[in-house]
């Protein structure tokens, strides 16, 4: 058993930069990470960068789990030099670290179109990582992971903004990818969390009780510095800026450092599942049809726990097929196909619109490897046969994860639509319905607790005969009390409700964080029916005060 890292000269140790290692830097960067203003980027793969600390930092959280999993003693969040690391002081790093992180670019293709005019320049070559930087890559309990300042200040993609995120939003992605983790969905990690009260930051938001679309007042924010860690950071969007690099013939390397970054992805991301011995196109081949898998079956989790990415670019889609970026998310709670929590998202990243926008995804994916395959007609010939199957594998998914849902052997696309239907017309709560159907109910009275409006007795009389139908599709079970087992591992008992983790922040900014605290704990077992108590506070239907609430049904990205 490897042993535990009790101080951060024991965590230096396991420092190992594939990254920096494999990939080239920028060759206009500064060697000292000095590099803190916007500025195109023409060519390499990543650019040095120092972070910026947050002053007079304090802990706020950290993830014993994720402690756990990589050999890290929770001593060490309060660790004076591991503290000033993940709070963005670069300076502490012992050899072999470096005094210094990364920032990355990519390009953005929002729902399949490319775009460059988000780009200050006009060029596509100042779009990337604008206040994320890597600060550590390491190999922990035989496991190679990659951790992420978020708030760590510009780099030269900031586009002219601050480089910082407010606490508010930080414990937003802290929480949520606690919570993700615990449902089984393939996601980035959260390591610690640590807030300043010495520095603001200052966000158009909503004010108290605001129904106004937009965010309509300027608030100031304590700045905050969450670490996320994951296999790796690389995205579609990156792999797509190299691509677009080598069309267009933009220097010298362009096409070799296209090849580089896709190695790359199949080394951290795919190489226990390719063969190093195959032929590179055929590895390539293998890492397409992989991703297509990976891809499909993230998106079909999303929809089974309810969640909502908000803003699904390609620049937001992790090439290693887990989550990444929670900016403007959700989750789902009044039953609505046409969810979407951001006010800048529109219906293409709404909740089930979401297999439609990863297929978008994977085309922009599908196209890049296409270009690194020029010259190589079957190879491409085999890679359009998976990208045309997209849709096909996406289906597949889907037809397993709602027949998981409801406890049946096979998909039944009738019964499934049906149900779908009346929890729409029933106003219908999406985690509880389903969990509620764990108990195998007999009767529509049984899931009245899951609507946010009284039924009728047309809905009722709708809703038997649905029973009915299924409690026949369950029948070739040998054991009910087997499948409701099986359900309740798929549907959660508590969900995440935006107006009960608003208090958490809240309370956060005034340096209370038991709420925080409440909810890691809370959102670490989701399948488990909480005690009576948290039942009480956490297992409720949205009160109609939150309805149409800035803040809390709807949000801006201001983070």
């Amino acid at each position: 058993m490897a042993s535990t890292a009790n101080s951060f000269t024991e965590f230096a140790e396991r420092v190992d930069y594939s990254l920096l290692e494999n990939l080239r830097p920028d060759p206009e960067a500064t060697s000292d990470g000095n590099d803190h203003r916007p500025r195109p980027v023409f060519s390499g793969h990543w650019v040095p960068v120092t972070p910026t600390p947050i002053p007079e930092p304090e802990y706020v959280a950290h993830s014993q789990t994720l402690f756990a999993e990589l050999g890290l003693d929770d001593g060490l969040a309060h660790d004076a030099a591991f503290t000033s690391l993940f709070s963005g002081d670069a300076s502490v790093a012992t050899p072999p670290m470096r005094p210094w992180g990364w920032a990355t670019g990519y390009a953005l293709s929002i729902y399949g179109t490319e775009y460059i005019q988000q780009c200050p320049f006009g060029t596509g070559n100042g779009y990337g990582d604008g206040r994320a930087m890597s600060i550590v890559e390491g190999v922990f309990n035989g496991k190679r992971w990659e951790m992420q300042l978020k708030g760590g200040g510009p780099t030269p993609y900031c586009r002219g903004a601050d480089g910082r995120a407010v606490l508010r939003s930080s414990v937003r992605e802290f929480l949520a990818q606690e919570l993700m983790h615990a449902l089984g969905v393939p996601t980035s990690r959260s390591l610690t969390l640590y807030m300043s009260r010495a520095e603001s930051v200052r966000r158009p938001w909503y004010s108290e009780n605001s129904r106004s679309f937009d965010p309509d007042v300027m608030v100031d924010n304590h700045a905050a510095i969450s670490t996320r860690v994951a296999p790796s950071f690389l995205r579609v969007g990156q792999i797509e800026l190299f691509a677009r690099r080598a069309r267009d013939d933009a220097h010298p390397e362009a096409r070799r450092e296209l090849r580089l970054i896709v190695q790359h992805v199949i080394e951290r991301n795919y190489r226990p599942d390719i063969d190093p011995s195959l032929p590179f196109n055929q590895q390539v081949l293998e890492l397409a049809r992989l991703f297509r898998e990976r891809l499909t079956s993230l998106v079909a989790n999303w929809m089974r726990v309810g969640y909502c990415q908000g803003n699904f670019n390609s620049d937001n889609c992790a090439a290693g097929g887990y989550t990444l970026d929670y900016g403007p998310f959700g989750f789902c709670e009044l039953f609505d196909p046409r969810f979407q929590p951001w006010t800048g998202g529109g219906a293409h990243f709404s909740f089930f619109n979401q297999p439609v926008a990863a297929e978008a995804n994977y085309r922009m994916f599908w196209k890049s490897l296409r270009t690194l395959l020029e010259g190589d007609n079957n190879a491409q010939e085999q890679l359009d046969e998976l990208q045309s199957g997209f849709a096909a594998a996406m289906q597949q998914q889907l037809e397993a994860m709602w027949a998981s849902k409801l406890g049946l052997s096979s998909y039944n696309e009738a019964l499934v639509t049906e149900l779908l239907q009346l929890m729409a017309a029933s106003k219908a709560d999406y985690t509880k319905t389903f969990r509620l159907l764990c108990d195998c109910p007999g009767h529509p009275s049984e899931l009245h607790a899951s609507f946010y409006l009284p039924s009728t007795d047309e809905l009722d009389v709708q809703w038997q005969a649905w029973l009915e139908r299924w409690h026949a599709s369950l029948s070739s079970n040998d054991n009910l009390s087997e499948t409701s087992a099986a359900m309740r591992r798929v549907n959660p008992a508590i969900t995440w409700r935006e107006w009960l983790i608003a208090p958490a922040y809240q309370q956060a900014e005034q340096g209370d964080h038991d709420l925080v605290r409440e909810l890691q704990a809370l959102f670490s077992h989701p399948y488990d029916a909480p005690s009576s108590e948290l039942t009480k506070r956490y297992d409720q239907l949205k009160p109609r005060q939150f309805f149409s609430a800035g803040g809390i049904s709807h949000y801006s990205c201001s983070s």
